[in-house]
């Protein structure tokens, strides 16, 4: 799968995508309906195609949400696993790094038009406005922007959100920290303008990366390419010296300059809150519009789980880097790991399962995790559990943290740590770059591990037996698979 008409393709194949064939207004009614149809987990992708006002293209939504199917299809992975197996094989697939490799302009899609100077009108692409207090249409959420660094030359890849301001004039906000924002400001110490491209209208594998945070010498580009199993399609652009993707559906090349803002925000975001006030932030002045014929603008509804874009994948995917992360350090006895979705899509906790092997191991576990790069950014809560807990398993977890946690003895604070603008829980405002997170102990404590009370558990040999007869003894579907069972001496 190499853009969105081929995941459109694949989508229509598997039943997982509903046309809207219904004229629909891009103000509040195209969200409205968004929301309202993804209550459930297992939401179709949906595909808007006619608008109450004259614009050119279409609309994506839900294109991943709280699907693990759609997230298994988009990775080429087994749609039956269980979601601790599907967490492994994208620990397996997320370690593969493929280059891009560029095409001529000439035979990349997204130049089927190119349009530069006083040609660009956004205004004439669908662009919605998500909820009743937004600060505007924002063009850019299912997006992806590059900046590159002026020092080493890396090139960034993130999702950031772009609020249309006229039909040359984008603004975009970046929370502090980004790599976004520092390649930013890198050039306007410089005293540059900075360079940026933005495509509207991308694969899903392109948005999980990147929606995902990498280590400043990490290629986001390159995971994604290892995630298609091909090499990401690059372009030259027209004018600010950037690639472009040659795939996507429309994408815009401009300048960010240090002095020239303008009133960005709020935006429904992720938490399921306005994110920031209104607020002046960066404007892109845009240079030249590339764009496929009646593109398909992907857009990323941001709402409370289930309705939320980065639901299933993103939580998923997080688990497995920092997974992968424990994995690189050395850390031994890691059984599971994950960050939950109703949590604020999976950026308010992270749930991490361990055999314990040492003193002081749970507690070396829950720091790492804490400044790992995936989950420093914003994470909360940090539970520990031990391996006979499922970290996947809610129920399983809020068992653990009520028989194995002692609130005043196993729960740590970590004050000052990386957050966002975007959590509505800090105040004053000026207070929300910084957060902190709560380190738990949900785990037997190590130094009675052998007086601890047993658990209760089925016996190996007769959860076998009853595996073996679960048919027989007229239930339907496989036997459920126990976190943990009673080995006999």
């Amino acid at each position: 799968m190499r853009d969105v008409r081929e995941w459109l393709e694949r989508l229509e194949g598997a039943g997982e995508l509903k046309r809207v064939e219904a004229q629909v207004d891009l103000d509040q009614e195209l969200s409205a309906i968004a929301y309202m149809a993804t209550q459930r987990e297992d939401a179709p992708a949906l595909l808007f195609s006619r608008f109450t006002e004259p614009v050119e293209g279409r609309v994506l939504i839900n294109m991943l949400g709280a699907s693990r199917r759609r997230y298994a299809l988009a990775l080429g992975l087994d749609a039956s696993l269980s979601l601790s197996d599907l967490i492994a094989e994208t620990r397996k697939v997320l370690s593969q790094r493929i280059a891009p490799v560029y095409v001529s302009p000439d035979k990349a899609p997204v130049n089927e038009i190119v349009l530069e100077g006083g040609e660009v009108d956004l205004t004439r692409l669908p662009a919605p406005k998500f909820w009743p207090a937004d600060g505007g249409r924002y063009i850019g959420t299912g997006d992806i922007t590059f900046t590159r660094d002026p020092a080493s030359g890396r090139l960034n890849a993130a999702v950031y959100r772009g609020m249309l301001h006229g039909p040359r004039r984008v603004g975009l906000y970046t929370s502090p920290g980004k790599h976004g924002a520092l390649d930013r400001d890198a050039w306007w110490a410089r005293g540059e303008p900075c360079p940026v491209v933005v495509a509207y209208g991308i694969d899903p594998i392109l948005f999980m990366v990147g929606a995902q945070v990498f280590g400043s010498q990490e290629s986001e580009l390159e995971a994604a390419g290892g995630l298609m199993g091909e090499g990401v399609q690059l372009t030259d652009g027209a004018v600010v010296g950037l690639p472009i993707p040659a795939r996507a559906e429309a994408v815009i090349e401009g300048y960010l300059h240090k002095d020239e803002r303008q009133e960005e925000g709020p935006l429904g975001e992720f938490t399921g809150y306005y994110g920031g006030a209104r607020a002046p932030q960066p404007v892109i002045e845009v240079k030249a519009l590339h764009m496929r014929r009646n593109p398909v603008l992907t857009a990323a509804l941001m709402a409370r789980y289930p309705s939320c874009e980065i639901g299933a994948y993103y939580a998923i995917m997080r688990s497995a880097r920092i997974w992968e992360s424990l994995d690189l350090l050395g850390v031994p006895g890691i059984r599971g790991v994950y960050a939950h979705p109703a949590a604020a899509s999976g950026w308010g906790m992270v749930v991490v399962s361990l055999k314990q092997q040492f003193a002081g191991h749970v507690a070396q576990v829950l720091s790492l995790v804490a400044q790992s790069p995936a989950a420093a950014y914003y994470t909360k809560w940090i539970i520990a559990v031990d391996d006979d807990v499922d970290p996947t398993d809610l129920h399983q977890v809020l068992w653990a943290l009520s028989t194995r946690c002692h609130p005043s003895d196993d729960i740590d604070i970590l004050r000052k740590t990386w957050s966002t603008g975007l959590d509505p829980s800090q105040f004053p405002r000026e207070a929300r770059p910084y957060g902190s997170k709560a380190l738990i102990d949900a785990c037997k404590p190590h130094r009675y591990l052998k007086e601890f009370p047993q658990s209760t558990m089925v016996r190996r040999d007769i959860y076998e037996r009853v595996a073996r007869r679960w048919s027989e003894l007229g239930f339907s579907g496989p036997p459920p698979r126990l976190a943990s069972l009673h080995e006999p001496d």
